[in-house]
């Protein structure tokens, strides 16, 4: 899942400014606690896509083949920097390995489960170094719905992707994806080789896809089209409770520049992406110097490093 689609299309909103404000909703996630870390240049970003299936229906449960699990969980996890350099993007695979608060070193997934977005925020940053200044969560349900009032989405696969378990059964080649089909390619990982770092991929596949859609002149010169995607795309998002419009703009034209080709895509560095840990089950574990190199670029708002998972 990727919620931060959701809103590349306040980029061309600013004139649906106040009624933007009164469609998302807010939630306690930037909360202060003590040892944060110290603010950096630029702005940083959480980034999360809830798999939660609180709001959905037996039947909506079954044809987007999400299972029944009525603990909360993260499909996807984020962090969004921009400030005079980049932006960039960088993708947390959720079964990293790291220290929870209160909970040990266990998977970054669990503190969203335990604890919601402030626990899973102070997770992050304790990990990563970085102050996370703002906060944005999508489900399921609005994820497809975003993808449905775009019309769907075009993408294009180097081979076949399979995947019992989230639905997926695409053919190698360009094809169309509706807003169920999509979250399918999004969420399959088991039979995919590279696990949860081969679906990361694809969560930023997708972002580029629907941003270039998003802020073609098809949907920001069309109002029959840009407000139903707007509408769409602001219901589904949920911030924390300082973010405002200004801030959705921007987090929008960091994210067009992305799909533009500007600033960077990536996956923190990975040691092992595959550590069995008996009870927990295969973790992500990072290469700390890769992953300490990244956030340091991050914190001073530079040229993030090359190397690492793409």
């Amino acid at each position: 899942m990727l919620l931060v689609l959701v809103v590349l299309a306040v980029a061309g909103g600013v004139a649906l400014y106040v009624w933007a404000g009164d469609q998302v909703r807010r939630t306690d996630a930037v909360a202060g606690y003590s040892g944060r870390p110290s603010p950096g240049k630029g702005t940083n970003w959480l980034l999360v896509g809830s798999d939660s299936r609180e709001s959905l229906t037996p039947e909506q449960r079954k044809r987007l083949h999400v299972g029944n699990d009525q603990g909360l969980n993260t499909d996807t996890i984020m962090v969004l920097h921009h400030g005079d350099s980049g932006p960039y993007l960088v993708s947390l695979p959720r079964d990293s390995y790291v220290a929870v608060p209160g909970h040990g070193r266990n998977k970054v997934n669990v503190a969203f489960a335990e604890g919601g977005p402030e626990l899973l925020t102070r997770t992050v940053e304790q990990a990563t170094g970085l102050r996370i200044e703002r906060y944005a969560e999508v489900d399921f349900l609005g994820f497809v719905k975003v993808v449905d009032a775009l019309g769907g989405v075009r993408m294009c696969l180097d081979k076949p992707l399979e995947d019992e378990k989230s639905g997926a059964d695409f053919r190698a080649g360009c094809q169309e994806m509706d807003g169920v089909r999509a979250l399918a390619y999004v969420r399959a990982r088991y039979t995919d080789p590279e696990g949860d770092l081969g679906r990361v991929g694809r969560q930023r596949q997708l972002i580029g896809a629907l941003g270039d859609k998003m802020l073609g002149a098809g949907v920001l010169l069309n109002p029959f089209a840009l407000v139903p995607a707007l509408d769409a795309a602001l219901s589904a998002l949920t911030v924390d409770r300082s973010a405002g419009v200004p801030d959705l703009a921007r987090l929008g034209w960091s994210m067009k520049k992305i799909a533009d080709g500007a600033g960077a895509a990536t996956t923190v560095p990975v040691a092992n992406p595959g550590v069995n840990l008996g009870g927990l089950g295969d973790v992500v574990e990072w290469d700390e110097q890769g992953a300490r190199r990244l956030f340091q670029a991050l914190r001073e708002d530079v040229p993030i490093p090359t190397s690492g998972n793409n």
